[in-house]
């Protein structure tokens, strides 16, 4: 089995080769790898239509050769048939094979000539662009084709250059010796091509032109475009876990800009979730200072030959480290709102959920519950989620009023409310708006299981309404306080209905299983959820 060399080992030349090549591999940026591949593409993309457009010519160009050579063998098979001065005969051979020649009409690279008695004798009047006189051995060729077939279309090459010729043979009877007569015609082929071969030329100019214009541009828009990651690159190079405050800036509203506003996003939650976690540990070490300097301070001056100096130094050093175990399950349920799934909402019969939770909270010891409004709406709530945040404002009721407690539920506007009203003594206007706070504590609402205790020996941890806002906010609400008719403070958890939400089916409900145990009740107050009724 092999691993990484141990310390006096020397690693193999092989493996620091290896090492050595990973390390010299260059860096290329997006910029360049884009602009390499848009040259590349337009090149392949121009080199494409440039090949397929020339191959195309050419075969139109001899295509073409081809069919002029054919209009003039019947031009000559008319000027033959019509005879002189349209009279149907000629006087020889020669006489019909000259004119022939003669009326040839000429064109760009092209030749013709007149063979008689086997060597090259008329040629037309004026210069044409190729002189077949000059291509060696084409008389002696065109001869015996005629011989053969009387008339011919073929190609001939000779040092380099190719034509594509018409060969004919003329025959005129009665017609002084020679009667039979040769008519050659031909087109310069690489002439012909030639000129495409200069179209050619020029599409590549310009073709190169266009690649150099588009590479210009798109390392342009490649900049342009990739300079909000660019951005966030630098900006991720200088951020630190003490500094998130940076953000990108929105320009536009593409895939890059949306990327830049996502990203913003993120830092924003690593922002808050930083915050938060240095908030919460510079709260817990602050919790936990006060019960382990009043257990220290007990402990260092308890007189152990005291009896019963012990006895209360013992009930005082386990009381605040129950208090202790309280804040660290707290906060062990507080965390568990915090993952990936805290709030699962399926539709649920808020009837149902509500009475559930007046079962539940009936059984919790000094809790007299009546039964207030109750909402008849389905709507997509995570029941076991909301028992958990009722029944902690229950245990804050109780710990804080007089026992006397109603419970209910009710739609208002597009939103679902449920709420727990107390007649305790309120909470002081300054209060209201921290009291969901994490360790904050109303100066009128000490002790208790909820996050308004404020006494250093009070059992709450400080955590229970800040439990009960989170999981309001999982659903898109809220939690708030307010004052109670009368007196005392109501509890609010608003819940935002959404497109869902429905009146409750007319059909007979099934009623929850009621709690057998009132101890099991009064217990769920501190679970993370209880059982409860869906639709």
């Amino acid at each position: 089995m092999q691993g990484d060399a141990q310390p006096g080992q020397q690693v193999p030349a092989a493996g620091r080769a290896s090492r050595r090549g990973r390390r010299r591999l260059p860096h290329i940026s997006v910029r360049t790898r884009l602009i390499t591949v848009i040259a590349l593409v337009s090149a392949l993309g121009m080199l494409s239509v440039g090949v397929i457009v020339y191959a195309v010519e050419r075969q139109r160009i001899v295509a073409q050769i081809e069919e002029r050579l054919e209009v003039a063998l019947e031009s000559a098979r008319f000027i033959v048939e019509d005879g002189e001065v349209g009279s149907g005969e000629w006087a020889s051979a020669t006489q019909a094979l000259a004119a022939v020649v003669q009326r040839v009409a000429p064109d760009d690279n092209t030749g013709a000539m007149g063979i008689v008695d086997g060597r090259a004798a008329l040629v037309p009047g004026v210069p044409l662009d190729v002189d077949l006189q000059d291509f060696s051995g084409l008389v002696p060729r065109v001869i015996a084709e005629t011989e053969r077939s009387g008339a011919v279309i073929g190609s001939f090459t000779f040092e380099g250059d190719t034509i594509r010729y018409l060969a004919t043979a003329l025959t005129i009877e009665g017609s002084p010796a020679p009667n039979t007569v040769q008519f050659v015609m031909a087109y310069d082929v690489g002439a012909e091509l030639r000129e495409i071969d200069t179209a050619a030329r020029v599409f590549l100019i310009a073709a190169a032109s266009a690649i150099v214009v588009i590479v210009v541009v798109g390392a342009l828009v490649a900049s342009r475009l990739l300079r909000p990651v660019r951005e966030m690159r630098r900006m991720a190079e200088r951020i630190s876990g003490q500094a998130l405050s940076e953000r990108l800036p929105i320009r536009g509203n593409d895939d890059v800009s949306q990327l830049a506003s996502t990203m913003n996003d993120m830092l924003d939650r690593l922002d808050g979730a930083l915050e938060s976690q240095r908030s919460l540990l510079s709260d817990v070490g602050h919790e936990l200072k006060t019960p382990i300097t009043i257990v220290r301070g007990h402990v260092e001056v308890m007189d152990a030959a005291n009896q019963a100096d012990v006895e209360e130094t013992r009930a005082l050093v386990v009381d605040e480290l129950d208090r202790m175990g309280r804040l660290v399950q707290d906060l062990a349920r507080a965390a568990a709102l915090h993952g990936p799934a805290p709030v699962r909402p399926l539709q649920t019969d808020a009837a149902d959920l509500t009475e559930h939770i007046i079962r539940l909270a009936s059984a919790t010891p000094g809790a007299e519950v009546t039964a207030g409004e109750v909402a008849d709406v389905v709507a997509p709530l995570d029941g076991e989620r909301l028992t958990q945040a009722m029944l902690q404002l229950v245990q804050n009721a109780v710990s804080h009023g007089d026992g006397e407690i109603v419970i209910g539920s009710a739609v208002v506007g597009d939103s679902i409310e449920f709420s727990v009203r107390d007649h305790g003594p309120g909470v002081p206007d300054g209060d209201k708006a921290r009291v969901f706070e994490r360790f904050q504590r109303g100066g009128e609402r000490d002790g208790g299981d909820g996050a308004d205790g404020a006494a250093p020996h009070a059992p709450g941890s400080g955590l229970g309404l800040a439990i009960v806002q989170t999981i309001a906010r999982g659903h898109g609400g809220l939690a708030r306080v307010g004052d109670a008719p009368g007196g005392g403070a109501v509890f609010v958890i608003s819940v935002p209905l959404g497109a869902r939400g429905m009146p409750r089916p007319a059909a007979p409900r099934i009623p929850a299983t009621p709690t057998t145990n009132p101890g099991d009740a009064a217990a769920s107050s501190h679970d993370d959820g209880a059982p409860w009724p869906r639709s």
